[in-house]
């Protein structure tokens, strides 16, 4: 199983990126809460991408933020001056054994025990 950063999700709106789409409806993904924030709470979001994320949303398994997930967040913030919201992805992604694909390699690569897949490159 895998955990999607938030970019591949909004990678997967693109035409040019509809591969991407696999990722979501094979049913083998995961996102964090935080993912969902970031995605759905985007200022600029327009009434079509709502609608599609809204669709994502209902189909992939999200996962919640409790408290171990926010004191590994706190510990990989800490450690690797991670930002919030990436500390919180790498620690739900730490947590349940889940490969995190992003396209964002730099983001999490000081993280050694976190296996970080690019499917975009």
């Amino acid at each position: 199983m895998r955990l999607l950063d938030t970019n591949i999700l909004i990678y997967s709106y693109a035409e040019n990126y509809s591969h991407l789409r696999t990722l979501i409806w094979d049913g083998a993904s995961a996102v964090s809460e935080m993912t969902r924030l970031e995605t759905l709470g985007f200022h600029g979001i327009t009434d079509k991408e709502m609608a599609y994320f809204n669709d994502v949303f209902i189909v992939i398994k999200t996962l919640d933020i409790d408290k171990a997930t926010i004191d590994e967040a706190i510990r990989l913030r800490r450690t690797f001056k991670m930002k919030a919201g990436d500390s919180l992805i790498a620690a739900t992604a730490l947590l349940n054994n889940l490969e995190l694909y992003t396209r964002n390699n730099a983001d999490f690569e000081k993280v050694e025990e976190l296996k970080v897949v690019n499917p975009i490159d």
